[in-house]
C-alpha cells in the first residue's frame, strides 16, 4: 500500500477527530462515572451479586418453568437487578455509556453519509436509535422505509 498525500491527510484528520472525542465533555463524564463506579464498594457488591444470580437465571432458562427453582430465581433476579439499577453510580454510568454511544453513532453517521447517502451505518438497536427510524443499519436494502 502506497502512502499517498490523500491517505496521510485522512489519517491526520482521523487522529484529530479521535483527540476531539477523547477531550469531549461526553468522554469526560463517562470516565468520571466509570471511576466512581469502579471505586464504589457497595455498587461493586451489587454488580457481583447480579452476575451470580444471572448465572442461576441462565441455568433456569434452559428448563423454563419446569425448573424446581424457577419462581425463586425469577423473583430474585428482578429484585437484585432493581437494587443494582437504583444505585446512583450504576445509573450514572449507564447514562454516560448511552450518551457516549450516541455520540459515536452520530459521528459514524456523519462520516458514512459524507461518503454516500446509500452507506449503511450500523448503529446498534434501531428501536432506540434517536436520529432516524431505522438508523441505516437495517440491512433491508431500503425496504424498511429508510431514506
Amino acid at each position: 500500500m502506497l502512502a499517498t498525500t490523500e491517505r496521510v491527510e485522512i489519517l491526520d484528520e482521523a487522529e484529530a477527530l479521535a483527540k476531539m472525542i477523547l477531550q469531549s465533555k461526553t468522554v469526560e463524564f463517562y470516565l468520571d462515572c466509570f471511576y466512581k463506579l469502579k471505586n464504589n464498594k457497595q455498587a461493586q457488591k451489587k454488580i457481583k451479586e447480579f452476575v451470580k444470580i444471572k448465572e442461576q437465571y441462565e441455568e433456569v432458562q434452559r428448563f423454563g418453568k419446569y425448573h424446581p427453582d424457577y419462581k425463586f430465581v425469577m423473583n430474585n433476579i428482578r429484585q437484585v437487578k432493581r437494587e443494582m439499577d437504583l444505585d446512583e453510580d450504576v445509573a450514572n454510568f449507564k447514562k454516560a455509556e448511552t450518551e457516549l454511544q450516541m455520540l459515536l453513532d452520530d459521528i459514524s453517521k456523519i462520516i458514512g453519509k459524507s461518503i454516500s447517502e446509500h452507506v449503511k451505518v450500523p448503529t446498534g438497536n434501531p428501536y432506540f436509535d434517536h436520529v432516524s427510524s431505522c438508523g441505516g443499519g437495517c440491512g433491508a436494502g431500503g425496504s424498511c422505509g429508510c431514506s
